[in-house]
């Protein structure tokens, strides 16, 4: 097995767990939050989605699929055009709603496609180019795909705990 079917693999994982966070919630339930403080399932997918967008798209130099496909029209979310949710306030965690779940699984993914697409094209060499010279030691493609598929994994997880807690919450 090469490398590249691993990140797939890895990348195909999120997807499907994505998909099981958000699908049958009603508007309600996507933007629930266990406290003031917290993230609804809504904003974590979101961002998990923002953050894969963004990063592969620097990394492999392609359009962000947010600008390009106009899903930031289609959001319509009171938040800078480039946001990725980092570092965002309670406050700016409530601004991020949608009116469906498909609003969050079809954005998600179009940016799986690309990503899968940029990941089908990679070789193991590739894996070992400088990406972001920001950082000691400066990071790697390599690096980057595999911290880009352990945030993404550990926000759906906390997605999927969020549903958990609604669905208890409502029965």
């Amino acid at each position: 097995m090469h490398a590249k079917d691993i990140l797939i693999d890895g990348y195909s994982r999120i997807q499907e767990e994505v998909h099981a966070a958000v699908e049958g919630l009603d508007p309600d339930d996507l933007h629930a939050r266990p406290s003031d403080a917290a993230n609804s399932i809504a904003w974590l997918v979101w961002h998990l989605t923002r953050v894969q967008d963004d990063h592969i798209a620097d990394a492999f130099d392609l359009d962000q699929v947010w600008l390009s496909q106009d899903w930031q029209k289609r959001f319509g979310l009171d938040l800078p055009r480039r946001d990725t949710g980092y570092g965002h306030t309670p406050a700016k965690v409530a601004k991020v709603r949608v009116d469906s779940g498909d609003l969050l699984t079809g954005y998600h993914d179009a940016v799986h496609a690309q990503t899968l697409q940029a990941l089908r094209e990679l070789t193991a060499k590739d894996l070992e180019r400088i990406v972001d010279e920001r950082w000691d030691p400066p990071v790697s493609l390599g690096v980057r795909l595999v911290s880009v598929l352990s945030d993404d994994l550990q926000h759906v997880g906390q997605a999927a705990y969020v549903r958990g807690l609604v669905q208890s919450a409502g029965s």
